[in-house]
């Protein structure tokens, strides 16, 4: 019996030895050296990115042993038709994929698919071969629409008194003074066409940053700034539009309403395109519209043949 005894204490004593000496080895690995070297593998540097690797290596090994998540089925994506609304859809089915209509066809077509219920505008859209970033190329030109453009138009000017009594006698809405320099200091904006004469033009400089946002400031190329008051507030009145090309080398234009009817938008449209041909730049050398279509507010594209060259 003792010398079982002897033998299970020097066991005990033997794995304790063990125990310590393996917890002192590994207390040995871990810790830092007391002292680094200036560069090399005993340097701090390479001591850290030994260990900075060694923990990234184990959370790589705990992601693995992760189970895998179950991955649902792939979204099903809509076509843009599909997310359409319902009148839309059925509009779209009246015009046939691919085909280019006469523009009579096309007027008569986009009448026809205006999906809502309220006098929506006949809107054409002009692609240009031209560059707008060339001074020559900017296309910017006013046109007086024959049917109007089914719009009340709020015609402001700003002249002298003389001249601005006789702008309110010609159908101004409003004809100032030195007066309405107060509706613009208070921003008071209620008027869709503002006319000057050229020396009352330096006065609304200052109001540039208000006006030129909204398209409002005066321009002798819109036919906004000149002498001749009453004969610019008759034509605002009567229909008269700017259009310009954008930077994508495209000109969009309303022309009239659907109300109109397919006679008067035609009215409309050939004034236009008149207009447009003669502003056609000398520096052009290829096709001077690309393309041509036609569409109401919120309603499909129809393409128009391209005669316009």
């Amino acid at each position: 019996m003792a010398e079982e005894e002897a033998k299970k204490l020097e066991n005990v004593e033997a794995t304790e030895l063990v125990e310590a000496e393996t917890s002192e080895a590994t207390e040995a690995t871990n810790a830092e050296p007391e002292t680094f070297a200036k560069s090399g593998k005993k340097s701090k540097k390479h001591y850290e990115e030994v260990k900075a690797e060694e923990e990234r290596q184990a959370r790589k090994a705990e992601k693995a042993a992760e189970p895998e998540k179950k991955v649902g089925p792939k979204p099903v994506t809509r076509t843009r038709l599909e997310r359409r609304g319902k009148n839309y859809r059925k509009a779209v089915e009246k015009i046939e994929k691919g085909k280019v209509y006469s523009l009579t066809d096309a007027i008569k077509l986009a009448i026809e698919t205006s999906p809502f219920k309220f006098d929506a505008t006949v809107e054409m859209h002009f692609r240009l071969g031209v560059d707008p970033r060339q001074a020559d190329q900017n296309i910017r030109a006013t046109v007086t629409l024959p049917a109007g453009t089914g719009k009340t138009v709020r015609v402001a000017v700003f002249a002298p008194l003389e001249l601005a009594k006789a702008a309110k006698v010609a159908g101004a809405d409003i004809a100032e003074d030195e007066e309405f320099t107060k509706r613009l200091d208070k921003e008071q904006l209620d008027f869709d066409v503002l006319i000057s004469t050229p020396q009352y033009m330096p006065k609304l400089g200052k109001y540039a940053r208000l006006l030129g946002p909204k398209g409002l400031m005066p321009n002798p190329k819109a036919g906004t700034v000149t002498t001749d008051i009453e004969k610019a507030v008759k034509e605002a009145k009567a229909g008269k539009i700017e259009y310009r090309v954008d930077k994508q080398a495209i000109v969009h234009v309303g022309l009239g309403k659907v109300s109109f009817g397919a006679d008067k938008i035609a009215e409309n449209v050939n004034a236009f395109i008149e207009s447009l041909k003669s502003q056609k730049p000398a520096s052009i050398k290829g096709q001077y519209v690309k393309s041509v279509f036609i569409s109401t507010t919120m309603g499909p594209s129809i393409q128009v043949e391209n005669n316009y060259n």
